[in-house]
């Protein structure tokens, strides 16, 4: 379903005389349809330039990345819109809008795509059920717990019904409670058939999921492990 082949990707400095930054070098693997993956690894390892590279904000210095057969940078600039609704995108800062309760959060997304008033109406206490917020409609972001916020900014993403999730570090500013609840509704979600993609340094996440493991450092893969635990 996604593959990166052979991914290159360096910045150049804005410093005169500084060297270019290699952020990542000679990466390949591939994740299957509906499988759950996390990749790992420090601060700076290159993790967030993977997610932007399969989102197509950003371009390989060398290499190509597919999404089900298709080179994501070769997509045409007006159809980027559609192919990204296929991806849906959790951040570790929620990016919730403060003045909109719950409901309104999840239905402005589907606005700006020009979704129906019919469709929203279905769509949005449907999501909010799944993460278990159906009770939570009319709060505000100021009114929920972190990790209700973070629950929402999932229904968010799923709202599309998007063939993959990428979590980018969705549990950085939770407690280990609110942690683990998010981690079960990843699980809820890829159960009903979403490909999850969890990119994390929680080392306490990573040994408890028993699941795929990529682990990058300095750039490189250094390990791939079908059940993996966090080794750096």
């Amino acid at each position: 379903m996604i593959k990166f082949q052979n991914i290159t990707k360096i910045y150049d400095s804005h410093l005169a005389g500084a060297e270019p930054t290699v952020a990542l070098e000679d990466v390949s693997f591939e994740i299957q349809a509906k499988e759950f993956a996390s990749i790992v690894g420090k601060s700076g390892a290159g993790k967030t330039t993977l997610l932007k590279l399969l989102l197509a904000e950003e371009k390989p210095t060398q290499g190509r990345v597919f999404f089900k057969g298709r080179n994501v940078h070769r997509i045409e600039q007006e159809i980027l819109p559609e192919f990204r609704r296929k991806i849906g995108v959790v951040f570790q800062d929620y990016k919730l809008l403060p003045t909109r309760n719950s409901y309104k959060n999840i239905a402005y997304v589907m606005e700006v795509i020009g979704v129906s008033e019919k469709e929203i109406e279905r769509d949005v206490p449907e999501v909010l059920e799944v993460v278990g917020l159906e009770n939570k409609a009319n709060n505000f972001p100021a009114e929920l717990s972190g990790g209700e916020k973070q629950r929402l900014a999932i229904a968010r993403a799923l709202v599309h019904r998007p063939e993959v999730i990428l979590a980018d570090e969705p549990t950085g500013n939770l407690d280990p409670y609110n942690t683990l609840d998010i981690i079960k509704l990843l699980f809820k979600i890829n159960k009903m058939g979403t490909t999850v993609i969890l990119s994390t340094h929680d080392k306490e996440v990573i040994n408890r999921l028993g699941k795929r493991v990529i682990t990058l450092e300095g750039g490189k893969i250094i390990k791939d492990q079908k059940r993996g635990r966090f080794i750096l």
